[in-house]
């Protein structure tokens, strides 16, 4: 509890019961497995981090379950052993949120901070999550650079500083320079339908986590 205790009360309430779809499905998931999170999950890392990494939203066995951004399931795999890879974290894997693991330069967030059935939240649930994103960019150095995992990530970051989303086209490894002056680069989402279909091979998630890393700043690619 001392980790989620550091971070800011606009970045993230445990509490939050705001979207009814998900408020409802997590209880009924507490009451099927006892020993999940399944509550809100908070962001994770460097509370001054110069790189930002956006996901999605929880997994139900991931992040649900751990009660950490990307750890427990098939996407966290793929995004921790390219964070290892590249220096920017001290472990390969990422198994609990008690592990030890730790971040360098880095934190982890996701655009809707509780678990949608299907892996799915709606339109409505986004906006409503989206405050505690705009809270949490806010804290942003002014050289600071987001990694946007998938395109809601994407929208969500152009949402949050309320930017026109015509402006900024959604591309794998594509670079984006925003109104405010901080830099965004998008990659395909480490899901593993993308990486099973072959539409994100190992090589161009390193290749577009690395040109974020070498933007902030951070890990071995600095």
């Amino acid at each position: 509890m001392t980790k989620r205790a550091s971070i800011p009360s606009d970045w993230y309430d445990a509490g939050c019961v705001d979207c009814p779809r998900l408020a409802s499905f997590l209880a009924e998931v507490r009451e099927a497995k006892p020993e999940y999170h399944a509550l809100p999950v908070p962001p994770f890392g460097d509370r001054k981090a110069k790189l930002l990494i956006v996901g999605l939203a929880p997994g139900m066995h991931g992040a649900n379950a751990t009660g950490r951004a990307f750890t427990g399931d098939y996407a966290g795999v793929l995004l921790y052993e390219t964070l290892f890879k590249l220096g920017m974290s001290t472990a390969p894997q990422s198994e609990s949120a008690d592990d030890g693991l730790k971040l360098n330069g880095v934190r982890i967030t996701t655009a809707v901070k509780c678990l949608p059935p299907q892996n799915k939240p709606v339109g409505a649930e986004i906006n409503t999550c989206n405050r505690f994103l705009a809270a949490e960019l806010s804290g942003l150095p002014k050289d600071g650079v987001i990694l946007a995992l998938g395109g809601i990530a994407h929208r969500a970051v152009i949402k949050a500083y309320g930017l026109r989303q015509a402006g900024y086209a959604f591309g794998h490894a594509a670079e984006h320079t925003l109104d405010n002056g901080i830099r965004m680069v998008d990659s395909y989402h480490c899901s593993r339908y993308n990486t099973n279909t072959g539409r994100l091979p190992t090589e161009m998630i390193v290749n577009a986590m690395g040109i974020a890393a070498k933007l902030a700043g951070v890990g071995s690619v600095a």
